[in-house]
């Protein structure tokens, strides 16, 4: 390791400065582009000493917990950086996925994402000899940092941190870490343990009753299975409701969610056959079924069957019908595909390479792309491009606030 002072010239994908040296680019944690700043270095990492010459770009973090001279949680990378810049870099990390696969499109504006929105909150836990450790990992460690605030997350999560510690004290059964997942619903908190390990008869039974104690929890669920159910967790997609299963994918932010399905919505527009691959538990799907007949597609069976239930108990919707498949080995075929108006997809972060493949020969009229990975979307889209589809307008939506990662939406028509 040694020390050296650099100028910082530019963000780097993840949100760290990245200073150009002899020796290569090093990547230096909230320093920021036209910054002179001493860091410790070790390899193509900087550790932050101390800064000679601050950005005008420079803000002051909202959290006492972004702070790189102290025990710093790793949940934000750009705290420190003032709101006209970060919304560029945002916008910037799409048009520049789309760049590299020599793509042009209109990128719309970022559709920004408020304080107090994340409505899904990802904790880490682990007992301790001094108590229940409750909190964020350190970036790049294992180390969990204890937090009384999060300017994120939503304030009905973060009202319930001592609630959350009683209930990660009870299911503890060591001193190795586990992960709450915790999702605001109509209902209240649901709770989702991973990684713990399994319940003996006195630690179920005293986490029972500490969560029949706490009125603000609907559920807890241990490695996948219901623990205690006191309430059904309710999410509301477009005024349909669903009871999603323990520790199921959602959209962080509801604010988020509602502003990439209108934008879905509006494309597909009079479509009577709308196919949603990757449908989740309804997301998309069940908006779509106000007006079209929908066919959802999901390789998870237990999101695919709250889908369902959703669908089957709700009035005044079109036939939406279901499809338990693996479209990463098992793609819709292009002669399957063409029955459809309109198709929506929204896959994991590795995109939809084979699933692309399929719906670029197939031909249908509008196709609406969904996407956490802008490298992996510009990928697909340049598949469909390739094939005859125009990229009418990309959309990037920020639902990850002051993190490095963005979501977009992706409209195309043949």
């Amino acid at each position: 390791m040694s020390t050296l002072t650099v100028t910082i010239n530019r963000l780097g994908a993840h949100g760290h400065g990245i200073a150009n040296t002899a020796e290569g680019p090093v990547y230096v944690p909230h320093a920021l582009p036209g910054e002179t700043v001493a860091i410790a270095r070790n390899g193509s990492h900087g550790t932050l000493l101390s800064t000679a010459t601050s950005s005008p770009d420079r803000v002051v973090p909202l959290c006492r917990h972004f702070n790189p001279d102290r025990d710093a949680c790793g949940g934000c990378s750009l705290q420190h950086l003032a709101e006209q810049p970060y919304t560029d870099f945002k916008r910037n990390l799409v048009v520049e996925a789309l760049r590299s696969k020599g793509l042009t499109p209109p990128v719309e504006p970022l559709v920004t994402c408020g304080l107090g929105q994340r409505r899904r909150t990802v904790f880490s836990a682990r007992r301790t000899d001094k108590g229940l450790l409750l909190g964020f990992n350190r970036a790049e460690t294992n180390h969990i940092v204890s937090v009384e605030e999060c300017p994120v997350a939503a304030p009905a999560i973060m009202a319930q941190l001592d609630a959350l510690r009683s209930i990660a004290a009870a299911l503890a059964g060591g001193s190795e870490s586990f992960r709450l997942t915790v999702l605001e619903t109509l209902a209240g908190l649901d709770v989702a343990a991973e990684g713990v390990k399994p319940l003996d008869e006195k630690r179920r039974r005293a986490a029972i009753e500490t969560v029949m104690r706490l009125s603000a929890i609907a559920r807890v669920s241990v490695n996948g299975e219901i623990l205690v159910e006191p309430r059904k967790p309710l999410v509301d997609f477009g005024g349909v409701l669903v009871t999603p299963p323990p520790g199921a994918f959602m959209q962080a932010t509801k604010e988020a969610e509602d502003a990439m399905a209108a934008l879905v919505l509006a494309h597909v527009g009079k479509a009577k056959r709308v196919l949603d691959l990757f449908a989740g538990s309804g997301t998309f799907a069940l908006r779509l079924a106000r007006t079209a007949r929908v066919h959802a597609v999901e390789g998870e069976d237990k999101l695919l069957k709250a889908l369902d239930l959703a669908a089957r108990t709700t009035e005044g919707l079109k036939p939406v019908t279901v499809e338990k498949r693996d479209l990463f080995r098992r793609p819709l075929t292009a002669q399957e595909l063409k029955v459809y108006d309109a198709v929506v997809f929204d896959p994991p972060r590795a995109g939809a390479e084979a699933q692309v493949r399929e719906l670029a020969r197939a031909g249908v009229k509008k196709v609406a792309a969904v996407s956490c990975n802008p490298l992996t979307l510009a990928r697909d889209l340049r598949l469909l491009v390739d094939q005859g589809y125009e990229i009418r307008s990309v959309i990037p939506v920020d639902q990850f606030l002051w993190s490095p990662h963005v979501e977009a939406v992706a409209l195309l028509q043949r």
